[in-house]
């Protein structure tokens, strides 16, 4: 089924581009279509200019001219629907904001076709997807790892999905967006808070890894934490754990494991870029290693999130306990 849009072109549209003039129109709005996919409509013929497809997406407007969009249902996800419990933390009409577990895969991929959170999604939303792209899929914009728990916020419309995207490229900066983590790290900084300015890129030699990378080969990650605890004195006298709050300037994969552990202070748990430290694990109470063991994770939480809603305006934060584990971590390593 196609959903038909007519539209007269007013004096205050003269001279206008048709995907600007386009998008400013309530009619447009009200099905939830951004920029993009108007202009990927015009490229597809779907957009008549005076009866004719409109050739170009730049095409300046004239008094009086008709224009009709054509918006097809957006497409099937690929991906199915599958009924997995999800803690759902705000859901309005343009996102979701959820609770993620530990464990739980965000995006299908190579190995993990099935079982992840946009599966979810997708049976969750039902018919409330209007179509990020032309496809009835959630728009993820930002990710966790698997093995970290905590706070996502995800698109349910197109136009929601551009807003959100365009809040989380700019990384907080102009725009209003608040990240923050904790995580737990071996040793302790030499400092109350500091900054972690380092570009990333993916290791020259283990490619499924990130590393931290000459500025000409990796992209610009700034990591902005604070200690918040440490527990318990190794041999030399020093911290044996910390607990650090993070707050992302930009969100790159693995972005803060992969930073504390080129300060020399990877996270508990991280198979991936703490492996050299297991040894460590001997000096925790014993408390404290089996609950490591039962974590069998990395000791990262996403524990709030905050942003200007896309549509609305409204200013969101939300905020998410530890789960069970990771407190019980934290709580042993206290008694330690």
């Amino acid at each position: 089924m196609t959903t038909r849009i007519e539209i007269q072109v007013e004096e205050a549209g003269v001279g206008q581009r048709l995907d600007q003039f386009l998008t400013a129109q309530p009619e447009i709005a009200a099905e939830n279509l951004s920029r993009t996919r108007i202009q990927a409509l015009i490229e597809a013929g779907q957009v008549l200019l005076d009866g004719a497809p409109a050739a170009q997406t730049k095409t300046r407007l004239r008094a009086g001219q008709r224009i009709v969009v054509d918006v097809p249902d957006a497409a099937p996800a690929q991906p199915k629907g599958e009924t997995i419990p999800l803690n759902i933390v705000f859901e309005d009409d343009f996102l979701v904001v959820l609770d993620k577990p530990a464990g739980l895969v965000v995006h299908p991929g190579a190995g993990h076709e099935t079982g992840t959170l946009v599966n979810a999604l997708i049976a969750h939303c039902g018919d409330s997807l209007s179509g990020i792209g032309g496809v009835k899929r959630p728009g993820i914009v930002h990710r966790l790892d698997k093995d970290t728990s905590g706070l996502l916020v995800v698109a349910k419309t197109d136009a929601a999905h551009q807003g959100l995207s365009k809040l989380f490229a700019d990384h907080g900066r102009k725009l209003s967006l608040t990240r923050e983590y904790l995580a737990l790290v071996w040793g302790a900084p030499d400092r109350a808070a500091g900054t972690i300015d380092a570009p990333l890129g993916r290791h020259n030699i283990q490619r499924e890894k990130m590393a931290v990378v000459p500025q000409e080969r990796g992209r610009e990650a700034i990591t902005h934490w604070r200690l918040l605890e440490s527990f318990g004195a190794d041999r030399d006298k020093k911290p044996v754990a910390s607990l650090i709050a993070c707050q992302l300037e930009t969100g790159r994969t693995h972005q803060i494991r992969v930073h504390f552990a080129h300060k020399g202070h990877p996270l508990l748990g991280d198979r991936v870029y703490g492996g050299g430290f297991k040894t460590k694990t001997g000096q925790l109470p014993q408390a404290a290693q089996d609950a490591l063991k039962a974590l069998n994770r990395q000791a990262l939480h996403a524990r709030a999130l905050g942003f200007d809603h896309p549509a609305t305006g409204e200013e969101l934060l939300f905020e998410s306990e530890p789960s069970a584990d990771f407190a019980r971590l934290v709580e042993a390593l206290r008694a330690g």
